[in-house]
């Protein structure tokens, strides 16, 4: 598990700007809140994977605990997974021709549909049809043409989103900010979201945090989600 160690200098802006409060969001309705778990798939969890994730695997009890209380208190689960095709190949080009160390081939293949690191990891509680699994073909989720979780999210009247998942500074932090400029209310869980280092999941929370989201615990967030206030 990340060592969570958030800027002081951050959280003075913070309090300053809230008159002595630090978080944006101190009650939500889950009626209305949806968690957006991110990319928890093989491909970034499974040991030696072609995009492992070592601290993701850690992250995954935290993951389950918010989605049962979800369920628990009338929210919705999305699992959002990475899929490729062989159009993003010339749509996406940019990524795709300079990934690192020339592999984006295997990229685009690890990702396709069916193949074995597209698939969610086996750990992660997911209870069909009550949950919602959704395919994005770009870091955020948001990004036009990616996927269709905008569109299921306000069918259901969903004005707050609880962002777990990976990487921290790429895929949840590239939705928590995309979300938010779509007038999401966001909540990103300090201990259920992993990347590559401490140091680059800290930078992204407080990146986060400073204009894009609340950064909460797992335990905050299961707090919100029964009602209470933190």
């Amino acid at each position: 598990m990340h060592k969570v160690r958030l800027s002081a200098a951050v959280e003075a802006r913070l309090l300053d700007r809230g008159e002595g409060r630090l978080f944006r969001f101190e009650r939500i309705d889950a009626r209305r809140t949806a968690h957006i778990v991110i990319d928890l798939q093989n491909g970034f969890l499974a040991p030696g994977a072609l995009l492992e994730i070592p601290e993701a695997r850690d992250i995954i009890p935290n993951v389950n605990a918010i989605s049962a209380t979800v369920r628990e208190n009338g929210a919705l689960n999305v699992f959002i997974r990475f899929a490729t095709s062989f159009t993003d190949v010339r749509e996406w080009s940019t990524f795709y021709e300079t990934f690192p160390n020339g592999a984006g081939a295997a990229h685009r293949e690890a990702f396709a549909p069916g193949a074995m690191p597209w698939r969610l990891w086996p750990a992660l509680d997911v209870v069909e049809p009550i949950d919602t699994i959704v395919d994005k073909r770009r870091f955020s989720a948001f990004v036009p043409g990616t996927c269709d979780l905008d569109g299921i999210l306000r069918t259901r009247g969903i004005d707050t989103l609880i962002v777990t998942g990976t990487l921290t500074n790429c895929c949840c932090e590239a939705t928590a900010r995309d979300a938010m400029q779509r007038n999401y209310r966001v909540i990103v869980a300090s201990d259920a979201t992993a990347a590559m280092s401490d140091a680059e999941h800290n930078a992204s929370l407080d990146s986060m945090r400073d204009v894009f989201a609340d950064v909460r615990s797992t335990a905050d967030i299961i707090t919100l989600l029964e009602g209470g206030s933190v």
